[in-house]
């Protein structure tokens, strides 16, 4: 019967016992890596696993113990390990790092100790121990004062002493357990984990675990040749640092990204209580949660047609080489490509097939993909700030497998031309690549806006919603200088609350729309793409002129119901801006009309001064009378105006009310 006893724990760093040898490597791509080791395990005998203190965290997370055979492992154990500064506080002194002697001394109040000064021993407790600092004329000395035997209190100065012990043979072992603690602490950077068996047989243990590991990498060479596609090869970039040689493992590469983490489970933990009863809740700890989005049926390209068998792409490729002309860089290598590809649920493994020899503190390059892969040469432009576009390459995974993201350098013709970087390609995925800048092509960008338009108008409590509509042009003008065709393809930012009109892109990323340009021998293209922007505009109408309404009233795209409306409140405003009107030239007149008495009745008080102007004083009398009678007539007027304009707005703001569409 099988039994299978699982642990939580970290792969392993340096070799386990002799019997139990690393047999398989899985190496992942988020920073920890998956060791398996097997051996015998004869009866009663323990397999000991030896690890970085740094390492304990995984092991204990991720361990599992496996035995074949039909007997029993009795349990694991392992070293364990306090915190250097929990060990120290249980101590009645502390060594902080340069502290003279007397400064401990003095944390020691009360222990007895035997000094010895030349021929003379002194004994004596602990009184006070203390650092003078020097002078001119002596220099710095420390010094402890003791309680004698006889009862007297003395000073000695601990530079003149050349020993000294503690009488209690307790505090002499305290001494010694400290500085063993520290030594420690230094010094054992291995923990060792034990497999112990008390059973009578012997059996096959294989143990499994995870432990820090340095990512594998990923390097690529894309070559392109003459004719047909381009072969893909792809290289693994492996690290031993586990301390061990691994000699003829199984091992196996995967790309992906599960999650992982580091929990604290190998030091102790100790929980700070706190003083308030009852306190049974913590707060909880927060939880921690970017190819093409969309590809259009290729529209009718911009430019012109070519005639089959015509060049496309960042360059035509030049006539081949002569026979002589060395084409060492543009052959792939000449190795063995021996994997098993598979999928692992969201995870993509390459396993070697042949066994893997890695010795420790060094790295190996595995060649793990060499193929044929669909890709096609072109322009890409999406640095709006360049005026060239960059030659690129568009990669298809037709390899049937995920392609790890990582560097790759690019061969043509024979030679070295450029290098580029790519995320994870799944199968059938589609990436671009750039990787030179392309000199015989020139781009430059001009926009233009058209004026805001009114889409629609919506009235709703008094609220006039417009829906406006603004137009941006950008024109791209390309230039092909040189003598070939070309492909181009524009990466035109995608911008929020922006619709493309009239043009469909053939691919649209999260940030990006990408256009296809065909671009014929020393010609030049442009290529503009309209965008809109739609958005709402708010107006209270009680403070809008009857003659803004009226621009609104004109809009072609209101509806009749929405015209008769505003036409209704246009009016209404227009009336009580005309009542409004008539009332400031009423009160104007009887302003003027207050001015003008006010002349007269200082011209009567002057008259009334001067003899024989009795008759001018009655005239301007017999005129404030009739002004008076006016002035009473125009306040009249005035106060029938105001009910007036009062019950306009009150009418208005009804109108305004009910106004809906």
């Amino acid at each position: 019967m099988k039994r299978c006893l699982p642990i939580y724990a970290l792969l392993a760093a340096c070799a386990a016992g002799a019997d139990l040898p690393v047999r398989q490597v899985i190496l992942y791509k988020h920073g920890v890596g998956y060791f398996e080791r097997s051996g015998q395990l004869g009866p009663g005998e323990s397999a000991r696993l030896d690890f970085k203190s740094t390492e304990m965290n995984d092991v204990l997370k991720s361990l599992t113990v496996e035995e074949k055979g039909g007997g029993k492992i009795s349990g694991l154990r392992y070293d364990s390990s306090e915190p250097l500064n929990r060990k120290l506080a249980e101590f009645p002194f502390q060594l902080p790092a340069g502290a003279p002697l007397s400064a401990v001394l003095d944390q020691l109040k009360g222990a007895r100790v035997e000094i010895k000064f030349g021929n003379e021993t002194v004994t004596g407790a602990i009184v006070s121990g203390r650092l003078i600092a020097g002078d001119d004329k002596r220099p710095e000395r420390e010094q402890i004062t003791l309680l004698l035997d006889n009862s007297e209190l003395r000073n000695f100065d601990l530079n003149a002493a050349a020993s000294m012990r503690f009488s209690d043979p307790k505090l002499q072992a305290q001494f010694k357990d400290y500085l063993t603690a520290l030594t420690d602490a230094r010094s054992k950077e291995k923990r060792s984990v034990y497999i112990d068996s008390t059973d009578a047989k012997s059996r096959q243990v294989v143990a499994g675990y995870i432990i820090p590991t340095p990512v594998w990498k990923s390097s690529y060479r894309l070559i392109f040749g003459d004719t047909g596609n381009p072969v893909l090869e792809g290289w693994a970039i492996v690290d031993n640092t586990t301390g061990e040689d691994w000699t003829n493992v199984q091992l196996s590469l995967v790309s992906g990204r599960p999650v992982s983490f580091v929990s604290q489970l190998y030091e102790p933990r100790y929980i700070t209580r706190p003083e308030a009863e009852l306190q049974e809740e913590t707060a909880a700890r927060p939880v921690i949660y970017e190819g093409a989005l969309e590809t259009q049926k290729a529209a009718k390209p911009s430019g012109r047609d070519y005639a089959a068998g015509a060049a496309v792409g960042g360059y035509a490729p030049p006539p081949p080489p002569a026979p002589s002309a060395p084409r060492r860089e543009a052959v792939a290598s000449n190795v063995a490509v021996e994997t098993t590809a598979r999928e692992l649920g969201e995870l993509f493994e390459y396993r070697i097939n042949t066994p893997v020899t890695v010795r420790k503190s060094q790295s190996a390059m595995l060649p793990f993909l060499q193929q044929k892969i669909d890709a096609r040469k072109l322009l890409i432009y999406s640095d709006q700030s360049s005026a060239h576009p960059m030659n690129a390459a568009e990669l298809t995974n037709s390899t049937g497998k995920t392609l790890d993201g990582g560097p790759i350098t690019i061969y043509d013709a024979g030679a070295y031309a450029g290098e580029a970087l790519v995320e994870t390609i799944k199968q059938s995925d589609k990436r671009l690549i750039s990787y030179a800048v392309d000199l015989g092509t020139r781009i430059t960008t001009a926009y233009d806006t058209k004026g805001e338009v009114v889409r629609e108008l919506h009235l709703r409590r008094g609220v006039l919603i417009s829906r406006v509509a603004a137009q941006e042009t950008r024109t791209y003008t390309i230039k092909n200088v040189d003598a070939k065709p070309k492909t181009l393809i524009i990466e035109h930012p995608a911008r929020p609350q922006y619709t493309l009109l009239d043009r469909k892109p053939t691919e649209k990323t999260a940030r990006a729309y990408r256009f296809e340009v065909k671009l014929a021998a020393g010609a030049q293209e442009t290529f503009p793409v309209v965008e809109e922007r739609v958005y709402d505009q708010t107006y209270a109408v009680s403070n809008l002129t009857p003659d803004v309404l009226v621009t609104y009233i004109r809009n072609k795209n209101l509806s009749d119901a929405g015209r008769k409306q505003l036409e209704q409140i246009a009016a209404q405003k227009r009336q009580i801006t005309d009542t409004d009107g008539e009332i400031r030239r009423t009160e104007a007149s009887v302003n003027e009309l207050v001015r003008d008495q006010e002349r007269m009745r200082n011209n009567i008080a002057s008259l009334n001064q001067v003899s024989g102007q009795q008759q001018q004083v009655q005239t301007y009398a017999k005129q404030l009378a009739a002004q008076e009678a006016q002035i009473a007539s125009l306040r009249d007027r005035a106060a029938e105006l105001k009910k007036k304009q009062v019950a306009a707005q009150s009418a208005l703001n009804t109108l305004i009310e009910s106004a809906d569409f």
